[in-house]
């Protein structure tokens, strides 16, 4: 099996250009993809090899061309939405909620809804509050969606792959801080089952649990620790809805501490949900409280110093684990 070395942005290409070689029904949509080449040049080429009627510019609207697809979903084809991020999905709220994650259960199981919507979620340089949200928590709260959160290309294009194949309405999270990460991947066809975590390093003293961009900070907390003689697990979510609860489990079992970390907020958050399953799962392993490393309870600030105050960082996670190992 060959290899090649490809940032993020063209594993997602990669992905979406077999998937749209492999079923004719595939076809993209969102601001910028077309003509542009794609806001983060994720659909670079795509609008001249595959034309005007698979690759569409849309107005900004998002309200419009997310219903457009949806529609275009439940009448048999199988749309990719790009929002330019995720904050913009608010504009589509009505869309999303009221139809992309009901239809299917609302027409007795008549419709399905096979869309990917895909863009990057969470903080990137400086662009604010009303650019930073993340939204997993929020639409992990309805039932319906599938919700996928990578941490590398491997796994960006394989899940992707794997999301456009779907029958049911995903939520692709990407970062846009991440799109020029670069991975050797596979060149021949592969996919990444949705539903899976991986632990992404072995270890025995403690199980960090975490997914997306704050894997990162995880693996430089490990490397630091490692330093001390202090061995690491790291348990890369992947998918967060549906979540695999039992690879989580199955690292406490081993290392009896946990922290878990997030870019969202600590109220309501994934960590929240992540935490009480493993109460319930695997309370008697525990050796520690639990503890949660996330967004501060403030809107994202502009200014640098608050907005890498705000976000979780390698020493804070460090603090956390030193905290939970005392």
């Amino acid at each position: 099996m060959g290899t090649q070395i490809v940032e993020i942005r063209e594993a997602l290409r990669q992905a979406i250009d077999e998937e749209m070689a492999r079923d004719p029904k595939v076809f993209i949509l969102g601001e910028e993809v077309a003509e542009y080449n794609g806001a983060y040049k994720v659909t670079k080429g795509l609008l001249a090899k595959w034309g005007p009627q698979r690759v569409i510019d849309t107005p900004i609207a998002e309200n419009g061309f997310a219903g457009l697809a949806i529609g275009a979903a439940q009448t048999g084809l199988r749309p990719i939405v790009e929002f330019m991020s995720w904050n913009f999905s608010f504009v589509a709220a009505d869309q999303l909620i009221s139809n992309a994650c009901k239809a299917h259960f609302m027409s007795g199981g008549r419709y399905s809804v096979p869309i990917v919507f895909r863009g990057p979620n969470g903080a990137a340089a400086q662009v604010s509050c009303q650019h930073s949200h993340c939204v997993e928590a929020i639409y992990g709260n309805l039932p319906g969606f599938i919700i996928i959160a990578p941490s590398n290309a491997y796994d960006y294009k394989g899940l992707l792959k794997s999301a456009i194949r779907s029958n049911n309405p995903v939520i692709f999270l990407e970062n846009e801080l991440e799109y020029g990460e670069k991975m050797e991947i596979p060149t021949e066809e592969y996919l990444v089952e949705i539903g899976k975590a991986k632990v992404v390093k072995e270890g025995k003293h403690i199980t960090l649990v975490s997914y997306s961009r704050m894997i990162k900070f995880c693996k430089e907390a490990a490397e630091i620790l490692a330093g001390r003689g202090i061995q690491v697990e790291i348990v890369d979510l992947r998918t967060i809805k549906p979540l695999d609860i039992a690879t989580v489990a199955q690292s406490i079992r081993k290392t009896h501490r946990c922290v878990l970390v997030e870019e969202g907020h600590v109220f309501a958050g994934i960590s929240a949900e992540v935490g009480f399953q493993i109460v319930e799962h695997c309370f008697d392993e525990l050796d520690a409280p639990l503890k949660r490393v996330c967004q501060k309870e403030t809107p994202l600030p502009y200014s640098k110093p608050l907005e890498k105050a705000s976000i979780p960082n390698t020493a804070r996670i460090l603090q956390a684990i030193e905290e939970t190992l005392r």
